[in-house]
This record gives structure tokens, C-alpha cells and sequence, in this order.
């Protein structure tokens, strides 16, 4: 089965307190999304990369290279909307696509084929990733602002609340979503359209097509990753974090 690679790279990054491109910001002198670009290069073709961009788009492919395929976002309306972006590009042409993040650089390509092959394996039409923390202490304060995954009394997962939408029981959950989905391409192209910005940011959130596939009955899998590799740089001091996970102090 061919898989494309959907790399989301189009944000400003406003909370990085800088005007490049969030994805260029140095982590050990190394753009963040070379990190996964590196990782990718290892087992997948260019040319099924593609990369969404946006802010100073130019700059971005400047720096990352013309061998990949380059997606516009014209204006940041969340991540469904970014994936939205890309259906032309991609559709009728893979069986599935995987969404990564351009800011995450700590994904790794083992853990990358272990969620496309159980995915294929289990012929699903979405399969996420999901990490389970002990507390949301100390380096793992880091995943509060991450969406909950809800499951129901037979552990199915029947949700995914972003922080700023849930309850006070919601966010005790301590399995959070790192926003890793693997993607049964028809599927998705036929359900992209229908999610909704009703939310308190007025965002298309790709986190909905979990409701939606609930309600179509789809077939979902998920798959627990090692936490680290759901860490993603949105700010200074989780950039100076990152910094020391790579000296190996975490």
C-alpha cells in the first residue's frame, strides 16, 4: 500500500516570540523540521512528502529544498483546514496519509512505520497515536495543552477534547493526543469536508474526523507511542527543553 506524508509547516509560530517560520526555529543549530525531514529521508521517497506551508512559505522551501511537494495554506484556519489544503494534491494518488508536524522533531521513523503498518495490518480507515502520562508534572507539564482522548466502557476511543473545549473531569485524563493520523485516503477525502469550526477558536480541528468516524461506524485504531516523541516546540522554554533531550539529560 503507498502512504503519503503530510508534513504541517505553514504556522507563524507567534508564541516562539520570533518572525521566522515556527518550523525554521534552531534546535542544536538544526531547523525543527529538518529533524523529521532527516528521519523520512531514511525510508520514503520526496516525492511522497508533501509539506503544507504558509507563513514566509518561500523562506521555507529555501531552506528545506525543492525535492518535496509543497501545499498552500493561505490562511491559518487549524489543522483540518491545512489537510483540507493538500486533497488535490494527494487524492487518487495514495491509499493512505499519514499527518505530521514540521515543529515535532522527535518522532521516530521506527515508530513511524509501526503506526502505517498497523494501520494497513488492521485495515483501518483511522488509526492515531496516543500517549499516557503518569501526571502532568515536571517535562510532562508539557502535554497539558494537549487534547484528551475519551474513551467509552469498552476503552474505544469516542473522542478527542482540546484543552480550551474541555471540562474539568476531561482534562484529568491523562492520555492525551499528539495529533499523529494515519488515514485510509478515500475515507478521508470524503469526510474531510464535513468538519465544522464550531469550537472557542473557530478552527478546523482534524481531531473532529474521530467523532465523525464514530458516527460512520469507520474502523479505528490507535497505537501508544514513547511520550518524547509527541513533544512538540511551540514556545522558548519547551525550545530549551527540547535542547535538553537531545543532550540526553531526559
Amino acid at each position: 500500500m503507498k502512504t503519503a506524508i503530510l508534513i504541517l509547516a505553514a504556522g507563524k509560530g507567534t508564541r516562539m516570540g520570533t518572525l521566522e517560520p515556527k518550523v525554521l526555529v534552531s534546535l542544536n543549530g538544526k531547523p525543527l523540521i529538518k529533524y523529521l525531514l532527516e528521519s523520512l529521508d531514511s525510508k520514503f521517497s520526496k516525492s511522497d512528502i508533501y509539506i503544507v506551508v504558509g507563513y514566509e512559505k518561500d523562506l521555507v522551501k529555501n531552506v528545506v529544498g525543492q525535492d518535496y511537494n509543497y501545499v498552500e495554506q493561505t490562511e491559518q484556519l487549524g489543522t483540518g483546514h491545512a489537510v483540507m489544503c493538500a486533497k488535490d494534491a494527494i487524492s487518487n494518488k495514495f491509499d493512505n496519509v499519514l499527518v505530521l508536524y514540521g515543529d515535532m522533531p522527535f518522532i521516530s521513523i521506527q515508530t513511524i512505520n509501526d503506526i502505517i503498518n498497523k494501520h494497513s495490518e488492521k485495515m483501518a480507515d483511522l488509526t492515531m497515536a496516543t500517549i499516557s502520562v503518569d501526571n502532568f508534572d515536571s517535562w510532562q507539564s508539557c502535554f497539558y495543552d494537549f487534547g484528551r482522548i475519551v474513551r467509552d466502557d469498552s476503552n474505544r476511543p469516542i473522542k478527542i477534547v482540546e484543552k480550551k473545549d474541555a471540562t474539568p473531569e476531561e482534562l484529568a485524563i491523562k492520555e492525551v493526543n499528539p495529533s499523529y493520523f494515519c488515514f485510509n485516503s478515500n475515507w478521508l477525502w470524503e469526510n474531510i469536508a464535513k468538519i465544522k469550526a464550531d469550537n472557542a477558536q473557530k478552527e478546523y480541528y482534524l481531531t473532529d474526523l474521530l467523532a465523525l468516524a464514530i458516527k460512520s461506524n469507520a474502523k479505528i485504531e490507535t497505537i501508544s507511542i514513547n511520550p518524547k516523541e509527541g513533544i512538540g516546540i511551540n514556545t522558548p522554554e519547551q525550545l530549551k527543553f527540547a535542547e535538553k533531550i537531545i543532550d540526553g539529560e531526559f
